[in-house]
């Protein structure tokens, strides 16, 4: 048997070489796609839900519903939940064979394995909540990771085998199903990283999937961990490519009973070195590229304060006047018709009746033109509108000085300093208080003019 055996391997050994160069280079790539992600979600800093403006954004909070999904399983409220029922099932094979004297001889073994006899996905638009308000997240198209909330295996024994799964088996069946299910349950803290867009119902962002988004990730790990999880992946795959760009060729060579010579030493050697020099290169250029982006980031934050401090200078006048003359609209009013009342009372008797239906008529005239007349709810709008402006234009200083001290800080390390410095990149001034200002904006409320006499 082990001479038969050795023959076989020996006939797939030209393969080992195609084998490990292909298995290298798709580990080459996970490994370069992984630093990517890594420095991506690195790069991002974390916005409030108040300060989110279009673009790729990173955020923290925890998951609000409405009218939340229940899990199929474990029947608890949710905005996604997967399960998969599977079933065991074993049997007997019978298998002929040459016994290595030249005759056959019958072989039986025993297969078993788990086969899906049911499993489904489900999710639905949800809010992320954080200190300062609520933002909506659309999951479809995401690359979401729940947490689990059932694993169990039993038999027709327990109600979930046939509650839950399917009322007909599979062939060759164990009678034993394995239960699972992950969930992203209400009030679980989420990182989410994805594309912020414009609403279509109302006048506020939305992170909903799009394909030229790099990255959209729904998370219960936190920022740390996920990070932590993709340097792990950049290693391993490294490593894993390492190996297999010549450890491929070694295979095959020993497979092929032939001698390790020293020429095919320096060829492994060799095979070695160029997979390290073609995921220097790559890493090289992810990490420019990371540097470009990030880069980009900045600009896009500064222009995003230009924006914010732009909309409260051409926003609020445009408020006030509006409410300026609303107030003295209703003051006007008001004043009439105290003026018509004064005039009723003075009225004597005997005109009262004809002065009574006429003050009465002009009461109803205005009322039928001006039904509601509340100037405070106009200066309550004008404070909430002051109060938010002001409120976005912090966050959006907040997030350029975040990302600005970020790309600072990668200019300053190694080995990003030095890969910076093929780009002429520089550091980047943070903002002020009192930078970035435009002219003032007067919310002084003169004195109501006078109503017009009658």
């Amino acid at each position: 048997m082990p001479t038969i055996f050795a023959a076989d391997i020996s006939n797939y050994s030209p393969l080992f070489p195609w084998i490990g160069l292909i298995v290298a280079v798709i580990a080459l790539f996970l490994s370069l796609r992984a630093c990517r992600r890594r420095r991506l979600i690195d790069n991002l800093p974390t916005s409030k839900t108040q300060g989110v403006f279009i673009g790729l954004v990173e955020l923290k909070g925890t998951v609000e519903c409405e009218q939340p999904l229940e899990s199929y399983l474990a029947q608890m409220p949710c905005v996604y939940y997967s399960f998969d029922i599977e079933e065991r099932w074993s049997r007997e094979v019978t298998e002929t064979e040459d016994d290595g004297k030249g005759g056959t001889r019958t072989v039986t073994r025993t297969e078993s394995g788990w086969t899906s006899v049911d499993s489904r996905m489900e999710s639905t638009p949800f809010y992320l909540k954080d200190d300062t308000g609520h933002l909506l997240v659309r999951p479809e198209g995401a690359r979401i990771e729940a947490v689990s909330v059932l694993s169990e295996s039993c038999t027709p024994l327990k109600p979930l085998y046939y509650g839950k799964g399917p009322t007909m088996g599979i062939m060759d069946s164990d009678e034993v199903r394995r239960f699972t299910e992950t969930a992203i349950a209400l009030q679980m803290p989420l990182f989410v990283v994805g594309q912020a867009r414009e609403r279509k119902d109302v006048v506020a962002p939305e992170i909903a999937a799009d394909p030229q988004a790099s990255e959209f990730l729904i998370s219960t790990r936190s920022q740390e961990q996920v990070s932590s999880g993709l340097g792990w992946q950049l290693w391993l795959f490294f490593l894993l490519g390492a190996v297999l760009a010549p450890g491929g060729h070694i295979a095959g060579t020993l497979a092929g009973n032939q001698d390790i010579t020293t020429m095919l030493i320096l060829i492994f050697i060799g095979e070695f070195v160029l997979f390290l020099v073609i995921w220097f290169i790559g890493w090289f250029i992810t990490v420019y590229n990371s540097l470009v982006e990030l880069r980009q980031r900045v600009e896009q934050g500064w222009s995003q304060v230009d924006i914010q401090i732009k909309r409260r200078h051409d926003l609020i006048p445009n408020l006030i006047d509006a409410v300026k003359g609303y107030r003295d609209h209703e003051a006007a009013t008001q004043t009439a018709l105290a003026a018509m009342r004064s005039q009723l009372a003075a009225t004597p008797p005997g005109q009262a009746g004809a002065d009574f239906q006429a003050v009465q008529t002009q009461v109803q005239i205005l009322k039928e033109a001006y039904p509601e007349l509340k100037a405070d709810q106009n200066f309550l709008a004008l404070q909430q509108n002051l109060s938010e402006t002001e409120q976005r234009i912090a966050l959006a200083r907040s997030y350029f000085n975040s990302i600005a001290t970020f790309y600072n800080t990668r200019l300053g390390v190694i080995p990003d300093r030095f890969i910076a410095s093929v780009g002429a990149m520089k550091p980047r001034a943070l903002m002020e208080a009192n930078d970035f200002e435009r002219a003032p904006v007067d919310v002084k409320f003169d004195a109501p003019d006078p109503a017009p006499k009658t």
